[in-house]
């Protein structure tokens, strides 16, 4: 696929921006344009990263977050101790829900990428201050994604921790049952800062081709994370990252696949493309509206169902 193709694809697919709504309840990103649409992929086989459409705009990551953080956990502490406080199961309730924990009887959060595991994952990252940790998590977002100009968006943060009030009952809901350590009001802090970075399309289509290479960067030939650590958070993405629309998604369109409330979207073909999406208006189940139409034609267009 080319740059002219996509940008069809985009055309294409635009108008269903109006099938959706930005997220209003963060008073930040209420005020974000809706008639936004861009991607970018990264072709593994020719080393290459196409964009068009808004691909360089720069938005907050939001939930996306969630998979490099949990790169960065399992780097930091390994697999065993990881999964050993989180769990990898997908969840049938809302993804800021305590009610999986509770009803289930689960001493640890359900999966990663639930809010409540979010925040156990964030509670695992080195550092001695939450400065330090989330400088830490800043320096590998700018490493896995190539993008040095990733920064804090001090506005989205404000927001964050505004409207932060069931973050907060999750992590004190899980300190109280020993299911974390640390400061809830410290780890906190931290997950709303994570949240809150700027990052384009480009940069996440570049996330998600180290996904893609088994951890490797195609750009450079380094290794960011262990091939283990990559195929394990594939595999969640593939059965949660969606939402609760993940498992319609694995079954039509069948890619890991990654989203956030700031309308991005990432996707991971195991040994070919990664890619990254941008689109603000969501739907119901809290997933880019136009960006998902775009993705499911491109995987299409280019055979890259995993299960085909």
């Amino acid at each position: 696929m080319d740059e002219e193709e996509l940008t069809q694809l985009i055309s294409k697919n635009f108008h269903y921006y109006q099938t959706g709504k930005v997220a209003d309840y963060i008073p930040a990103l209420a005020k974000v344009d809706p008639k936004q649409l861009g991607m970018a992929i990264y072709d593994l086989a020719e080393k290459h990263l196409i964009t068009a459409g808004d691909a360089n705009v720069r938005f907050a990551i939001e939930s996306m977050s969630k998979v490099p953080v949990l790169l960065l956990a399992i780097n930091d502490n390994g697999t065993d101790k990881v999964f050993q406080t989180i769990n990898t199961e997908p969840t049938g309730f809302a993804f800021n829900s305590i009610m999986n924990m509770e009803i289930n009887h689960r001493k640890h959060p359900m999966n990663p990428f639930v809010n409540a595991g979010a925040i156990a994952t964030t509670s695992l990252i080195s550092g001695k201050t939450p400065d330090e940790k989330f400088e830490r998590i800043l320096a590998f977002m700018k490493l896995i994604c190539d993008d040095p100009e990733i920064t804090l968006n001090e506005e989205i943060y404000r927001s964050e921790s505004k409207t932060g009030d069931i973050n907060r009952s999750l992590a004190y809901y899980m300190k109280g049952n020993q299911m974390i350590e640390g400061e809830v009001p410290a780890i906190l802090d931290t997950y709303f800062k994570q949240c809150s970075v700027n990052v384009t399309a480009a940069g996440i289509a570049k996330l998600a081709a180290v996904l893609a290479n088994k951890g490797v960067a195609p750009w450079n030939g380094q290794r960011i994370v262990s091939e283990k650590s990559a195929t394990i958070v594939k595999s969640i993405m593939t059965t949660a990252g969606l939402y609760d629309e993940s498992g319609e998604f694995s079954v039509h369109v069948g890619v890991p696949a990654k989203s956030g409330v700031g309308g991005g979207l990432m996707a991971a073909v195991p040994n070919r493309y990664g890619m990254g999406v941008f689109s603000p208006a969501l739907d119901a189940f809290g997933n880019s509206a136009a960006g998902i139409q775009l993705l499911t034609d491109v995987i299409q267009e280019l055979s890259a169902d995993i299960f085909d």
